[in-house]
């Protein structure tokens, strides 16, 4: 079920990630209307998405480089998420200092950090069960 409510956010994330980066300045911004966004924000949103996608549907078959990416980002966005935060600020706004936070945007981007954690071991899971269910098919005997 988590999987697939996962699998949902992505496909919409690739489709039309404007919704999404709006709804996330409205909740993490105090002046979302001043946001000025770069041309390359919503391709970095289709990405994300791309990246979910792309785990949950291939799982251990999924690329090491995407796993081993979305993992890191989610550990620092856990454990220290402030140096993330101004990072992907400066990536997505060009009028960074402008921009006014609310309280709970550290929570929050740790709350997305849990997220990329939680993709990365349901892609491993993924994996696991379909080698499970190849080694059960290549066992099989007929009498």
């Amino acid at each position: 079920m988590l999987r697939t409510l996962l699998l949902g956010f992505g496909l919409v994330e690739i489709v039309t990630p404007r919704p999404v980066i709006e709804a996330c300045e409205r909740i993490g911004l105090r002046n979302p209307g001043t946001a000025r966004r770069r041309p390359l924000a919503l391709t970095g949103a289709r990405l994300e998405g791309l990246a979910f996608v792309w785990l949950l549907l291939r799982g251990r078959e999924g690329s090491t480089l995407i796993s081993a990416l979305l993992g890191l980002a989610g550990l620092i966005l856990v454990l220290i998420p402030r140096p993330i935060i101004r990072l992907s600020q400066h990536l997505v706004y060009a009028n960074t200092d402008d921009l006014e936070l609310r309280l709970w945007v550290v929570p929050a981007a740790r709350l997305l950090g849990v997220l990329y954690l939680t993709v990365l071991l349901l892609s491993r899971s993924a994996g696991t069960e379909r080698t499970a269910d190849a080694d059960g098919d290549t066992n099989t005997t007929t009498a």
